[in-house]
């Protein structure tokens, strides 16, 4: 039979498997096919494995004997900044360029375990440091919706891989919003997790309290699937949980109840055709029979501030590590510290460069207690009142981003608008709660329909709750 990529899910797919319909070394044919066909303009994949079709026949093979898993023999991406054993993961940074991963992730091995077939890996903004993917040092990755545009970012190339019919699932990772900011803009589905409800054993640091892997999927279930398999408790990774740390107090008793902080959506950046999909998402769960609330977060507007403070500084320390000497691009100076700063000259973007130098002078002397500590101190303010709120609602509805994807180029030169770009998604990561991003609509942009995302936040550990509504809402 005929591969119909662009409507299959993870199910679909697994019980074609199963009847025979096709293999998954038919699968991953079609998607190295359609990836060869689109990737030249995307450029959503940095490299295509060459093991692939290799896996793919062991996935098969466990079919034949009757063991495949849910997720056996499907194709998935994964970002370049999660290890996975020989293969090269290089951040999308010159420094890393020839950096081949001697282990795997903990979310790369789960998956490995359960029958995943990798693509590739895709392209990001340089250490996860952006919002657009346009700070990768081998070139932007582009909107499958229009070329002109950007995918979001960081996790630019794992959203578009998806978007472009390049594989049915991706991994990303999320610091501040890093897998549904470009979901949405690509029309895709993103869940970031609670804090530590996914090991990030294997994942290039960026700022270690806020960075979680997550998966990036054409639908809810095939994100929920996939959060299924790559969740748990890791004796690697002292910050992951347990299914009893945060337990469950919902509200509604037989369909959450959903809060609006729309104190918070008056901006004068937000695009009114976000809006007005917001406003219509509210409007088809009230038709479902979801009870909405208003609620109010006192401290949401700092969020943005201390977003800007705390990831710099865990970005200055997590970077030390990248001196020339333990692994990676090396360039010789006449003495170890000439060494130091002539690769990091010529390993390292502009933007990672700012946040080291901003995120080194928040902690420096003089300067650690009006900023690190203040921002710690605010995080937790935020924190609470986050509570506060789950305890009259379930989840927490706002748009995913401020607007559609934005052209190439326009806010490379403006850091303080790129960062805006982040308004809506920041709060998950600081709080640590899990969200998710659900296409809610499109909106006409130079002739070109643009996606635009509805994001849900839930009570910590609490995604059963994201997957209820969010697969509610699309309709799955």
């Amino acid at each position: 039979m005929k591969i119909d990529l662009a409507n299959l899910t993870i199910k679909k797919a697994h019980d074609h498997m199963v009847k025979g319909d096709f293999s998954s070394v038919d699968l991953t044919k079609a998607y190295i096919d359609e990836i060869k066909k689109k990737n030249g303009d995307v450029n959503a994949y940095l490299e295509i494995f060459e093991d692939a079709l290799e896996a793919a026949k062991k996935a098969d093979e466990l079919f034949k004997q009757g063991k495949a898993g849910p997720l056996t023999g499907i194709p998935c991406a994964v970002k370049d900044n999660i290890l996975i054993q020989g293969h090269i993961a290089s951040a999308s940074s010159k420094i890393l360029q020839e950096y081949k991963a001697t282990y795997y992730a903990t979310a790369t091995k789960k998956l490995a375990q359960a029958g995943v077939v990798f693509l590739g890996r895709t392209n990001m903004d340089e250490f996860a440091m952006g919002g657009s993917t346009e700070n990768s040092a081998f070139g932007p990755t582009r909107n499958p919706h229009d070329l002109a545009r950007v995918a979001g970012g960081s996790s630019g190339g794992s959203a578009a891989a998806v978007a472009m019919d390049g594989a049915l699932f991706s991994l990303g990772t999320d610091t501040g919003g890093s897998i549904r900011q470009p979901a949405a803009f690509c029309g895709v589905v993103g869940l970031k997790p609670t804090y530590g409800a996914v090991s990030r054993y294997g994942a290039i640091a960026m700022g270690s309290s806020l960075d979680q892997i997550g998966p990036i999927g054409k639908t809810v279930a095939d994100c929920e699937a996939v959060f299924n398999i790559i969740r748990g408790q890791d004796p690697k990774d002292g910050t992951t949980i347990t299914d009893k740390t945060y337990p469950t107090k919902r509200v509604g008793k037989k369909k959450p109840v959903i809060g609006i902080p729309r104190h918070f959506l008056g901006g004068d950046g937000i695009d009114p055709a976000a809006l007005e999909a917001f406003e219509a998402a509210i409007d088809s769960f009230k038709a479902k029979g979801y009870e909405i609330k208003e609620i109010k977060l006192p401290n949401i507007s700092y969020a943005l501030m201390v977003y800007y403070i705390v990831m710099p500084a865990e970005v200055s320390s997590n970077m030390a590590r990248f001196d020339g000497v333990k692994y990676g691009l090396h360039v010789d100076g006449k003495d170890g510290i000439e060494d130091y700063f002539k690769t990091r000259r010529a390993g390292l973007g502009r933007e990672v460069v700012r946040r080291i130098l901003l995120g080194t002078y928040v902690l420096s002397s003089g300067y650690y207690d009006a900023y690190y500590n203040r921002a710690n101190a605010v995080r937790a303010m935020i924190t609470q009142d986050f509570l506060k709120a789950f305890e009259s609602v379930d989840l927490i509805a706002t748009p995913t981003t401020p607007g559609p994807a934005f052209k190439i180029g326009d806010k490379a030169s403006d850091p303080m608008s790129m960062y805006l770009e982040d308004i809506f998604t920041v709060t998950a990561n600081i709080t640590g709660m899990p969200a998710i991003s659900i296409p809610s609509g499109t909106t006409n942009k130079d002739g070109k329909e643009l996606p635009l995302g509805l994001q849900l936040t839930a009570r910590h550990g609490d995604e059963s709750t994201l997957f209820q509504a969010g697969k509610e809402f699309a309709g799955e």
